[in-house]
């Protein structure tokens, strides 16, 4: 009960998209009949964290001369447990970012993510007014920014090209919602008469 969430999905993006195939799966009547890869269906918001990816804490030359403990600890990180948390966020992204584009629905897969963080915006420890101001202010901008998207063959978020802001494509997916909550309404209306 006391352990965050994180530890078994740190972006629970998967996991959302496996309930929903549950329910699909179970024929759940709040889902209409779509087959469980429909991804044309799916509208996905993945809302990051901010990550400090970029941000070189150690390299193959100082770590090929640590022990055990230097993998678990080392000048206040834990390498080990920040390479299995990072590895598991971009493995879930790279793989969501593939499976939406092979079934031609890219623009249903929206996540938004600053992997440049460094210094304290970067912990999740750090609640000091200065620095939740400052991540206020890193999340603004990041909605200025242009739609970005893993690089299968980098692994890096790059900006795709003449892409809406962040913004402009969640207000676009806040449109699609709406349309899809009142195509239900009506629906459900109808199978009552």
């Amino acid at each position: 009960n006391l352990i965050d969430g994180g530890i078994a999905a740190n972006n629970p993006t998967l996991v959302a998209i496996s309930e929903v195939t549950k329910q699909v799966l179970k024929k759940d009547p709040d889902f209409f009949p779509i087959s469980p890869m429909d991804y044309e269906r799916l509208l996905v918001i993945s809302l990051g964290t901010g990550s400090s990816m970029n941000e070189q804490k150690y390299d193959a030359k100082m770590a090929s001369k640590w022990g055990v403990v230097s993998w678990l600890y080392d000048n206040g990180s834990t390498p080990l447990l920040d390479a299995y948390s990072q590895a598991m966020v971009d493995m879930i992204d790279f793989y969501n970012c593939v499976a939406f584009e092979a079934y031609h629905s890219q623009n249903n897969y929206l996540r938004i993510q600053d992997d440049t963080l460094t210094g304290t915006v970067a912990s999740v420890d750090v609640t000091t007014q200065d620095n939740l101001e400052e991540l206020v202010k890193i999340g603004e901008a990041l909605l200025k920014k242009p739609v970005s998207r893993v690089d299968p063959d980098t692994g890096n978020y790059q900006p795709i090209p003449n892409a809406d802001t962040n913004e402009e494509a969640l207000i676009k997916f806040a449109q699609k919602l709406s349309e899809e909550k009142r195509y239900r309404e009506l629906h459900a209306q109808s199978q009552k008469e």
